[in-house]
């Protein structure tokens, strides 16, 4: 609050002094976190349409200064060093259509879709046909228009509605960046979306989530001004809670982690590009805010606070899609066989 407010000044580059202080505090909850956490209210469909007007409805106009051209709002995949940011976040959509293996004709069900980039992506590039939900308004209105404007209104439909009403059956689910917002008290409810929607002799999914080695509270301030609702859970609580629950397997986890903390270096440089143009519309206040939570969230990641999840799974009843996962790394499988341009967005 006190660098928010300006009552806080920071010498020099504000990442690295807050890579030190989350270096040396503990990652063990306090008593009062564990409180917290058990008292967290419950993220039901009203209050998480809040949540999310609260984060993701500040505008288009404010993340289009920012992002990538894909409005990517999640983990890029650096898959070679040098990589741009748009071609990451490009690498990465294509990374998570590997991993489900999608054939064109096929269904898919996506969970909390951003701004479209995947949903597109996977209809454009891999045939597919997609239905995506969210909450956002602003976000939807976007992913709508953008879907018109390449001719893929036909194979993608942008709905807006909660999660949880999902209905149909589906070839493959996906949610990138959308568990956190879920909550511990919900995932018997995601438990039942996958049970339901996924197809048991091959239907398959994959969640690419924020999450922890250690259960704990997200940090309050975050919570307060930024991500209210929000939960990072541990492996073992997505298992335990929504996998096991939803009849589902795990055949494949990957740890992202340090493809976290560079999505979120190139994020804070974009932003601090923009702080004038930030400052004179949201002031101040906001921009400080904003600076100190991509600072933060690059020091969780770097230290490990943070790590970031892909985990693939099927129904328990489905054997796994490939004897091994070598041809998700060696060659794109999707659609014409060829692999997008980072710039083919349209």
């Amino acid at each position: 609050e006190s660098y928010m407010t300006g009552q806080l000044e920071v010498r020099g580059p504000l990442e690295p002094v807050v890579e030190a202080l989350t270096a040396n505090s503990s990652l063990q909850p306090s008593w009062f976190q564990r409180v917290r956490m058990a008292f967290t209210r419950s993220n039901s469909m009203r209050d998480a349409r809040h949540n999310v007007h609260h984060h993701y409805d500040l505008g288009n106009p404010f993340y289009q200064l920012w992002l990538d051209r894909e409005l990517v709002y999640t983990c890029a995949y650096f898959e070679e060093p040098e990589m741009s940011l748009e071609e990451a976040q490009v690498a990465k959509l294509d990374l998570v259509c590997r991993k489900l293996r999608l054939l064109p004709g096929e269904t898919v069900v996506e969970a909390g879709c951003g701004w479209g980039a995947l949903a597109i992506h996977m209809a454009r590039n891999y045939g597919v046909n997609v239905k995506a939900f969210n909450v956002s308004r602003e976000q939807l209105t976007y992913a709508r228009e953008r879907a018109a404007c390449e001719g893929l209104s036909d194979r993608v439909e942008f709905i807006d509605d909660d999660y949880r009403n999902v209905s149909g059956v589906f070839d493959a689910f996906v949610s990138v960046g959308m568990l956190e917002h879920v909550g511990l008290q919900h995932y018997h409810s995601l438990a039942e979306v996958l049970h339901r929607c996924l197809k048991r002799d091959h239907g398959r999914g994959l969640l690419h989530f924020i999450g922890r080695d250690i259960p704990r509270p997200l940090n309050a301030w975050i919570t307060r001004r930024i991500f209210p609702g929000a939960y990072p859970p541990t492996l073992a609580e997505v298992t335990k809670d929504i996998l096991a629950p939803g009849g589902m397997s795990v055949i494949d986890v990957e740890n992202l982690r340090l493809h976290y903390r560079e999505t979120l270096a190139h994020w804070s440089e974009r932003f601090a590009s923009v702080k004038d143009q930030v400052r004179a519309t949201y002031g101040e206040a906001f921009r400080r805010a904003w600076e100190l939570y991509l600072a933060g969230s690059q020091a969780a990641f770097a230290t490990g606070w943070m790590q970031l999840f892909q985990v693939v799974f099927v129904p328990r009843e489905t054997p796994p899609p490939s004897w091994t996962r070598a041809d998700v790394y060696v060659h794109p499988i999707g659609f014409e066989g060829s692999r997008p341009a980072a710039d083919s967005h349209g």
